[in-house]
This record gives C-alpha cells, sequence and structure tokens, in this order.
C-alpha cells in the first residue's frame, strides 16, 4: 500500500507561494517555508526539493493560478480588444485593491531574482512571454476583424503592451493611485482605437 503524504501538497504550494510574494526570494529562507506551510523542514526538502526548486515550483504555480487563468478566461469570454483592454483593467483594480500592494510576483521576481541567477531569468521571462504571446494573437485578431487599425504594427504593439503592463505593476508597488495607472495605460491602448 502507498503512504500518503501527511499534507495537503496544493495547499501547503499555494503557502509558500504566499511567503514568496510577500518577503521575496532572498528575504525567505526555508524555516520561513517551513512554518508558513505548515510543515517541517524534512517534509519540505522531500517534496520539494531546496529552496530553489520551491521557487520554481512557486512561479508555476502562481502562473498557472493568476496569469494563465486569466488569460484563458478573458479569451473565452471577450473578443480580441476587448480581452486585451479587460486584462490591463484587472490587473489595474487588482494593483489598486491589494492592500499590501505585493505587486506580480513574476514582475517581482523578474527585477529581483533574474539578475542574479540566469535559470530562473529564463523561467521568469518565459511567463513574461507567454502575456506577450496574449497581446500578440489578439492584436492579429483584431487587426483581421478590423477592430484595431489596419496599419498596427502587431509586433511593436505586443512588445509596447508587455512593457506599459510591467510598467503598472512597478507603479503600484510603489502606492500609485488607480488614476495614474490608467493614465499610464492610456495611451498604449489608444493605439487599438480605430480612426474613421
Amino acid at each position: 500500500m502507498a503512504r500518503h503524504k501527511a499534507f495537503d501538497e496544493d495547499r501547503a504550494l499555494d503557502l509558500a507561494v504566499d511567503c514568496f510574494w510577500h518577503r521575496g526570494y532572498e528575504g525567505t529562507s526555508v524555516r520561513d517555508l517551513a512554518e508558513s506551510m505548515g510543515i517541517g523542514n524534512a517534509s519540505l526538502y522531500n517534496a520539494y526539493g531546496d529552496k530553489r526548486a520551491l521557487f520554481t515550483r512557486s512561479l508555476e504555480r502562481y502562473a498557472n493560478r493568476s496569469m494563465r487563468e486569466r488569460i484563458a478566461r478573458l479569451e473565452a469570454n471577450h473578443q480580441s480588444k476587448e480581452a486585451i483592454v479587460a486584462f490591463i483593467a484587472e490587473i489595474i483594480d487588482r494593483s489598486v485593491k491589494d492592500p499590501d500592494r505585493k505587486g506580480c510576483l513574476l514582475v517581482n521576481s523578474a527585477l529581483d531574482v533574474a539578475p542574479h541567477d540566469r535559470e530562473i531569468g529564463k523561467v521568469v521571462g518565459r511567463y513574461l512571454g507567454e502575456i506577450r504571446a496574449f497581446f500578440h494573437r489578439n492584436l492579429k485578431a483584431a487587426r483581421r476583424a478590423g477592430h484595431v487599425p489596419k496599419r498596427l504594427d502587431v509586433e511593436e504593439t505586443s512588445d509596447h503592451l508587455l512593457g506599459v503592463l510591467l510598467g503598472i505593476r512597478v507603479l503600484a508597488r510603489t502606492g500609485a493611485r488607480r488614476k495614474l495607472l490608467e493614465g499610464v495605460a492610456q495611451p498604449a491602448l489608444d493605439l487599438l482605437e480605430t480612426r474613421q
């Protein structure tokens, strides 16, 4: 008979995400993680490996439950242009409603961890690439449908939207108000407006 683990791995991983998100990678010790997850150090190492391996798993969990969930939901419920607008609006809303102003774990990791760890930098880069791909895919579809200007450069605008999104997430961590974040987003969203 297989031996069952004494803890819920998914719940423990969610708690690890929260711990890294609040403290940052460098500010989080294995002891912090074990306490947050409600498990012993040995159980942590046995289930997840070392801190770096757990951080990589935490990034994946965060990407699945936040970024990928949002992309799938918005693409299922909106036309292409509206999916982009809704994505930006939701990020702004989530940012200003977070009382801790934690920002985005992926963006925080791009700033804090990626410069010092090339492999984690590549992992974070792939996740950010998925967001850019969302913009690219939807801009292309919106241009085909005539919902954005025909002359719109999909490649450049995808890059621009990703940069704006990252800027919004960083500014939000400093306590920036909704009006400022919306002001940062608006010129990028104006690029999507068709001119008659």
